[in-house]
């Protein structure tokens, strides 16, 4: 059975479209579903501390330091489980929600899912894929102010997750319900 991680990061917890775009998602590919809903549960920022603590070797951390990692190691885990990875993204002022940036900071670590090699750095978490179900009021997917698809689609790929597909329900605003056609026609054709 499919595993599912399935990473909601819009605001709206009523009325989002991309809520409904993953729910969408989910339902159709089927499997066993776990979900982080950044809004319900909202992530902490990076702090000095965190930062101290992940630059430490694993065998020299104290036990504050371990406790420190330990949100991070959690989501890690939760990756880690996951065949593929279903993520809402909104786009906010032309980028991501901050709440989904302090997920990828949490994840993104040196030595447990990239590691720095001399021919650059190489991710770690192979063999997953990630459908991404992108929504925007005005900015048209991959246009030069979307900051947002070009963003996850590296961050994905930073970490080792690089069989990436969108579903855009973009410029919902102007398009209004052929935005959200156009959407539902890409999540039909999704393989489970």
């Amino acid at each position: 059975m499919t595993k599912i991680l399935r990473i909601d990061s819009s605001a709206r917890t009523k009325g989002s479209v991309t809520r409904d775009l993953t729910d969408r998602i989910v339902t159709h590919l089927g499997g066993d579903v776990t979900i982080r809903d950044l809004a319900q549960d909202p992530l902490p920022q990076l702090t000095e501390d965190w930062v101290a603590a992940n630059f430490t070797p694993a065998g020299d951390r104290t036990a504050e330091q371990v406790q420190t990692l330990a949100l991070s190691d959690a989501l890690i885990a939760e990756v880690e489980a996951a065949d593929t990875l279903v993520i809402g993204l909104p786009i906010y002022n032309f980028g991501a929600p901050a709440a989904l940036k302090a997920w990828v900071d949490l994840i993104a670590r040196a030595g447990v899912t990239f590691k720095y090699t001399p021919d650059g750095p190489v991710g770690l978490l192979t063999g997953k894929r990630a459908i991404v179900a992108m929504a925007s009021g005005g900015v048209p997917m991959g246009a030069p102010v979307d900051f947002a698809t070009g963003f996850i689609k590296q961050v994905l790929a930073f970490v080792g997750i690089t069989d990436v597909t969108f579903v855009a329900a973009d410029q919902h605003v102007a398009r209004g319900d052929d935005a959200l056609k156009a959407a539902n026609a890409q999540i039909a054709t999704l393989a489970a």
